[in-house]
């Protein structure tokens, strides 16, 4: 199924059992597009603190939910351990 397809499900309230399994959906696939762009962001020398501004949190908190997903080979790169 389409995203598009998938956000009209989502928002359709007449029936909540396909809406609330179309969030739930969405929400997974918004979490792996999430972690890929971060991922993509640290590869193309984007600090902690520019992710977190673009995704609108702190950079403690990107910080905290994504650095232990990361490549290591990723973070010896950017000389983090």
């Amino acid at each position: 199924m389409a995203y598009g397809e998938l956000a009209e499900k989502a928002s359709d309230v007449t029936d909540p059992v396909s809406g609330l399994r179309a969030v739930a959906t969405l929400r997974r696939v918004t979490d792996e597009l999430e972690l890929a762009q971060v991922e993509a962001g640290l590869r193309a020398g984007l600090s902690w603190s520019e992710i977190a501004e673009a995704l609108g949190v702190t950079r403690q908190a990107v910080h905290k939910k994504f650095r232990k997903r990361m490549p290591p080979e990723l973070l010896r790169a950017r000389g983090e351990r």
